[in-house]
Order: C-alpha cells, then structure tokens, then sequence
C-alpha cells in the first residue's frame, strides 16, 4: 500500500472508532509530517483523499476538520452466501434502464456520468479526420484482434503502471460488456458455477443470465472488498469455473481493495485453480494520486482475464472497449467474430490518434477532480438530510452513491416515486439476483449542483424517512 493511502487508512480507523469526532481539528500537515515521518506531500495526499470521500472538510487557514456522521457505512458484509442458481434479471434492468432514459429527468439513476464533462468535441473532430483518411482495407486489417496502434497505445499504458501487457494478447471490444461477456463465454460452459460480489453490477447478472450460468452471490465488506472466508467456502461447495469480480472502485459500492487483499484474494483463487474476469472499467476514476494495480498484477498463473474501456472516463457514445486475454485470446477473437464480428474501425482509429496526441493523463485528473468534489456534496447533503438508520458507502472513486435502508424497505418503490415526481434512481433489486440488496439504491453523483438536484435530493429523503417510519 502507498504511504499516503496507508496514512489515511489509519487515520479513517480513528475516526470511526471516535478518536476525532465530528467537528474536531485534526493534527496538522506539519504534525503529522512529524508523528508519521513523512513528508508534507504525502500527508497532504491522505488528508485530501479523506475529503475526496466526505470524511474531512478543509478549512481556509485553520485546517482540516472531522465532517458529520462519518461511519455511517457497514463494516461487516453485506449478508450470507446466496448459491442463486439460475439468474433472472433482464426484464427488470431493461425497464428501469428504459424508464429512467427521459431528458427532462433529473438524472441520479444514470448509469453514465454527467456527459459534459468529456472532450465529445475533440473527439469529433478526430472522429471526422479519421473518416476522410480511412483505409478502404481496415475494415479487414481492424478485425478482431483489433487496431495495432490502439493496442500498443493500450499495453503502453499499463507498462507505465509496472504491469507488463503483450499488445498481441489486447483484443479491442465493443465496449466492456462485450468484452465480459466474452471472456466469461470463453470460460465457461451452460450450467456452471460462476463467482460474482454481493452487490454486483447488473451487467454480470445479465450476462450470467444470457450464457444460462449459475451465480453465486459472494457479500462484500464495504471498504475492504468480496468476503474471502464465504469466498473459500463456496470454493470447496461448488465447482467454480470463474469469478466476475471488480477490485478498483467497486460497482456499486465505491471502494477499492487494498493490495494486501488482492494478493490474498489471488492467492487462494490460484489454490482451487479458478479463474477471474476482472472488470476494471472504473479504474481510471479512483480518487487518489496512482492508479490502483488491477488483480493481474497478482495472477501468477497467468489465466485472469482483464477487462476495461473508454466508456466511463472518456468517450461514452465510442463502445470501444478491450480484454487483455492473455493465452485465452485466440479464443476470444473466435467468439467475436462469430458474435459481433469487429469492433467500430473509425472509433479505434480517434482514440488511437487522441492517446497518441497526448491530453489524456490531463482530462483524467479534471474528470477525476470534479467527480470526487460532486461526489462529496452530495454525499454530505444526503448526510444531513437522511435518518442514522441509512447507511451510505464511501466510494474511493467512481461516481455512484449507494444506500442501504433498513431491511423491509423497497426501493422499487421509491424508483416508480421517483419517475413521477421528475429524478430517477436505481433500485437495489437491480444489483442481486437473489433479491438480497431491495432495501439498497444506487445513486449518480457526477450532475453538477442546482436546485433541482437539491429538491430531488430532499424530496428522495423525506421518503425515505416515511419508509423506515414504517418499519
């Protein structure tokens, strides 16, 4: 672990355990320089990183300061082991995904974040430039595994972040889900076991569901990551052939697993010879100052698939997305091929051309810094206006929010509320195939602040509140 995120793991533990409480000075850059032996960076990136995440507030010429309520967040999982069989998920995400698809909405349903904040001009541009200039041949020259320059500008990134990647082992996607989908496919046969987190993104239930695979809901520890003693137990009840799992700024919850359990976590996964999906496609949106190593960088074995994209932290509309598929490429590309053929050849081409133009390392720390301040707004407004017995997560990057109610809350409810009344918001139901998260809801926090967001927001908690009245 980084000195800063190891400082500001010691320093959250405080705070949850009472030493610093809510509205207390913490010590000073410059005391904690002294205490911990570091330097004023490195201190300085920890307290900001806490205030990325709504724990502190900095004070002009005064310091940083404990917020309110700042362990209102489980610390044990999220609920038992659910051996869910078969999945049944794509009707309900098909109608809350159509529901929510209204521009006059405020959107806190959103599966995307707030579209302003990429460079969709620069992007056009490059987009029209690679069109007047486009190869008659690299509609065949792009098939699977893709555009050379986009994949080497692909392995180059992950060079830079110590993780040794074969560009001729990157196959380019239409986007990450088709890369998932792909890379579970190639794992698996229908009937098997497959590993995925409790809560989970739809997207891998809906998958399972497609392929007739049968999950296994492993609970997460918020702030930590999936269970490794439920994981274990699954491991010796059921023959598992692969898990879906995300390691960087978890979808829903936000958080990104330590090192230390990554390594565990591999560790034991190479034990019973099982293999992981990896899906990293918010990794480019943590809010610290590295980018967080994804699992590979763990995988001895060599059999982890890891998947990402472009969609969440650059180009939405593009779906260029990729796998680095390792020895398992030569059967990814198959799959495609028979499935979607090729990934768009144009959209490879703009952003082969932006990556190699330089920019990107720039609008990734705008993008990064405008999400974790939205972020911390409104996960300090929803602090204030929400009862204690609403937990809220802590994301570490990203832009979702996610509440857990009392149990008995159904926030399927609150979803067709909400359609009324003008927001939107994703019920928990979406995110378990077993019903295990209906008390929970997710949120989008990238819109910027106004009156609306403010009124949706109050609006949304004084149901809430009726909701646990209830109870």
């Amino acid at each position: 672990m980084s000195l800063y995120r190891d400082l500001a793991e010691r320093l959250r533990t405080q705070i949850e355990a009472g030493v610093w409480q809510a509205g207390e000075r913490i010590p000073s850059i410059r005391q904690s320089c002294q205490t911990h032996h570091l330097s004023p960076m490195t201190v300085l990136q920890a307290y900001q990183l806490l205030e990325s995440q709504g724990l502190l507030q900095a004070r002009p010429q005064s310091g940083y300061y404990v917020k309110g309520s700042p362990a209102r967040q489980p610390t044990a999982p999220t609920g038992a082991t659910r051996y869910t069989g078969s999945v049944d998920i794509n009707d309900l995400v098909f109608e809350v995904l159509q529901a929510g698809k209204a521009r006059d909405l405020v959107p806190l349903g959103m599966a995307v974040a707030d579209p302003r904040l990429f460079p969709l001009p620069r992007l056009g541009r490059l987009l029209a430039g690679c069109m007047r200039t486009l190869d008659p041949f690299s509609t065949v020259t792009d098939l699977p595994p893709g555009n050379e320059a986009l994949r080497r500008a692909i392995a180059q990134r992950y060079a830079h972040q110590g993780l040794p990647v074969d560009p001729r082992e990157i196959v380019i996607t239409t986007g990450a889900m088709e890369a998932l989908s792909l890379s579970l496919q190639a794992l698996t046969e229908p009937g098997d076991w497959v590993v995925v987190e409790s809560p989970t993104f739809y997207g891998a239930l809906q998958a399972i569901e497609r392929l007739k695979l049968n999950a296994v809901e492993i609970p997460v520890i918020p702030g930590v990551g999936i269970c490794l003693t439920q994981l274990e137990a699954a491991l010796r009840e059921r023959p598992v052939k692969a898990c879906w799992l995300m390691a960087n700024v978890q979808h829903p919850l936000g958080h990104i697993q330590r090192d230390p359990h990554k390594a565990a976590l591999m560790a034991l996964l190479a034990r019973y010879g099982v293999p992981v999906v990896e899906d990293d496609v918010y990794g480019e949106l943590h809010f610290g100052r590295e980018r967080p190593l994804p699992l590979k960088a763990w995988d001895q074995a060599g059999s982890s698939l890891l998947c990402s994209s472009f969609s969440k932290c650059l180009a939405p509309g593009f779906r260029v997305g990729w796998v680095v598929a390792g020895r398992h490429a030569p059967r990814i590309q198959r799959l495609q091929l028979i499935s979607t053929l090729a990934t768009n050849v144009p959209s490879q081409l703009a952003l082969a051309d932006l990556l190699a133009q330089g920019g990107y390392d720039a609008h990734l720390r705008r993008l990064r810094h405008t999400l974790a301040q939205r972020m911390s707004q409104m996960r300090s407004a929803l602090l204030a206006l929400l009862p204690e017995s609403v937990t809220l997560s802590q994301p570490e990057g990203g832009f979702f929010l996610w509440l857990t109610l009392p149990r008995g809350c159904d926030t399927r409810r609150l979803h067709r509320q909400a359609l009324e009344a003008g927001f939107s918001l994703a019920p928990g139901a979406l995110f378990s195939g077993g019903g295990e998260h209906d008390h929970c809801l997710r949120l989008n926090a990238s819109q910027p602040w106004s009156p609306e967001l403010e009124r949706a927001l109050t609006t949304l908690a004084g149901w809430i509140r009726t909701l646990c009245d209830e109870i």
